[in-house]
């Protein structure tokens, strides 16, 4: 939209043609998006399985060159994005602002949107680091290796809980919401394509419809797979553990005490088989449905822990951890570890990079994905009734779930009861472990049954998810009927299963790991320039209003002047 002579400002871009192709197999998708997308995603599965030695050496080699050359990006990156959220989130002008048009009603209850973030964003890796996070910390810390408290004493648990708030809490959903905020603004407020490379336009401006728009496409979609790949994963593994504990048979488990390779191709075609029907169903239907279930079967499991468990020290830990982490989160938001030739430095660079540099990585990687989804389930909402759910609900239950859960594994071994096992055994049986000693055996049977009950409807959540993320991104941001792009649901779900399977053959949960913080790097890039393109978004746009230039779409001047001035009076 041109500028006017008596306008000071120019309104903004409201049209982004992405050219898609008209017939045959890639029918309403960008080609020069998916097919590259698809070639790379093909290259590294055949790459794994048929050079399995030869690719571990390779990235094992390039993850250890990455991390140590770029964990100072990836901790100012995130300590950035937080930053500008909570600006977003608390100044009156720019929190008023509605993802659509002004007055617009959203389209998913509050129950319900709130429901398909939590499943979308976190509920595998819940359930997995829910003991897995506080017993690791509990067990080796930065206060542990400076020497100011001891291993798996009491004296552990307090700094143990800082580490673990700091690593699933506002920075995580921060990134989220910053990447769906600045697609979701310029999708519902401009018209624009719900895709990636929408987000960069008011930086960038229609420069996106072509070569740079296209590259941003395809790294979102490579990093979306490899993130859900972590989580997929994780899940993939305790949902192996969690059958082996019921008595599914030992041909679940290899002589190392892992996942076998058989039970892994099992599990993969199982839950990505069910995880491709949910999606040919689309987001309004199966993906809502599934939320729902996860919640309920999270609040009960939850409750099943604050009554049997260790609920008076989990809450305990909840309010102690929470005024910790809120003290030194300013402090530990932009601190860097670097190796200085002393034991005690290069082990807390170590620690930093085996830690929060991956889970920096990993939010970054699997924002895309997480961003997408949240963006297509927001519209309607205000930019502070976004940020603030999309930032404070989630990390306040992952508190919840950390302390209450994570708190009744610790206390067991602080109380000598557990005497290492819960400690000792591998993350993907922390949870089951801590059950068996909550309840006799037949009860432990029927709670690990709810537990892996729970990883069946989130896998299939998230993998459902991503799938249709995937195909939103190669089909330029379009909401076509799912079942006319059922062949490219179904090559998403078979290519996700062969990167996790190769993956967690190959290496286990590791590889996968090394595999995503390789692809999470050019997606970082991206990440920062959306993070400057929303302020710029916002700051123009109420320069436009000030100016009684139109701002979204569909509402004349008076009417977004009426109906804006509303938004801000509630």
């Amino acid at each position: 939209m041109s500028q006017t002579p008596n306008q000071p400002i120019a309104p903004p871009i409201i049209d982004l043609p992405i050219k898609t192709s008209n017939s045959g197999f890639y029918q309403g998708f960008i080609t020069i998006v998916t097919v590259p997308s698809k070639l790379i995603v093909s290259l590294l599965i055949l790459w794994t399985i048929l050079f399995p030695t030869h690719a571990l050496q390779v990235l094992k080699l390039a993850n250890t060159n990455i991390i140590r050359e770029f964990s100072g990006w990836y901790v100012y990156l995130v300590a950035f994005l937080m930053l500008v959220a909570l600006i977003l989130a608390i100044f009156p002008k720019t929190g008023s602002l509605r993802l659509g048009n002004p007055g617009e009603e959203p389209e998913f209850s509050r129950f319900s949107w709130c429901a398909m973030l939590f499943g979308a964003g976190i509920g595998i890796g819940m359930l997995t680091y829910s003991t897995a996070e506080p017993l690791a910390h509990f067990g080796n810390n930065p206060d542990i290796i400076r020497g100011t408290v001891e291993s798996a004493t009491a004296g552990a648990v307090r700094p143990a809980y800082i580490y673990t708030f700091l690593h699933w809490g506002f920075s995580a959903w921060a990134t989220y919401a910053l990447i769906g905020l600045a697609v979701a603004y310029v999708a519902y407020r401009r018209n624009l394509p719900l895709t990636i490379r929408s987000a960069l336009v008011p930086l960038f401006g229609k420069s996106m419809s072509g070569p740079a728009g296209h590259l941003v496409d395809i790294v979102a979609v490579v990093a979306t797979i490899l993130g859900v790949a972590v989580t997929m994963g994780l899940g993939v593994e305790q949902f192996i553990a969690g059958l082996y504990r019921i008595g599914f048979g030992d041909w679940l488990m290899n002589s190392e005490g892992t996942a076998s390779a058989s039970a892994i191709i099992t599990a993969l075609i199982l839950l990505v088989g069910a995880s491709t029907l949910s999606a040919l169903s689309g987001v309004g239907r199966g993906i809502k449905w599934l939320s729902n279930l996860n919640i309920a079967l999270s609040l009960l499991l939850l409750t099943v822990f604050v009554i049997v468990g260790s609920g008076l020290l989990g809450f305990e830990l909840l309010f102690v951890g929470l005024y910790d982490y809120i003290l030194n989160l300013p402090r530990l938001a932009i601190s860097i570890w670097s190796q200085d030739g002393t034991p005690i430095g290069d082990a807390l660079a170590t620690w930093q990079l085996d830690w929060t540099i991956f889970y920096w990585a990993w939010w970054i990687a699997f924002s895309p994905f997480v961003g997408m989804f949240i963006a297509r389930v927001s519209r309607g909402r205000t930019v502070r009734e976004y940020m603030m759910g999309v930032i404070l609900v989630p990390s306040v239950m992952c508190f919840i779930w950390m302390a209450i859960v994570g708190g009744t594994a610790i206390e067991f071994e602080l109380n000598g009861v557990a005497q290492g096992a819960i400690l000792n055994t591998g993350i993907s049986d922390q949870l089951y472990a801590t059950l068996s000693f909550m309840f006799d055996p037949a009860i432990a049977m029927i709670m690990s049954c709810l537990v892996v009950i729970l990883l069946i409807t989130y896998l299939i959540t998230s993998t459902d998810s991503a799938i249709l993320i995937v195909n939103t991104i190669n089909g330029a941001g379009g909401e076509d009927d799912e079942s006319e792009h059922r062949h490219h649901i179904i090559f998403w779900g078979l290519a996700l299963a062969f990167v996790v399977g190769s993956m967690l053959i190959l290496g286990g949960i590791e590889a996968i790991r090394i595999t995503m913080i390789i692809g999470a790097l050019p997606f970082s890039v991206v990440v920062a320039l959306m993070a400057i393109s929303i302020v710029k978004a916002i700051i123009f746009d109420l320069i436009r209003k000030k100016h009684g230039v139109w701002t979204t779409v569909e509402t004349d001047e008076v009417g977004e002047a009426s109906h804006e001035a509303q938004d801000l009076l509630r």
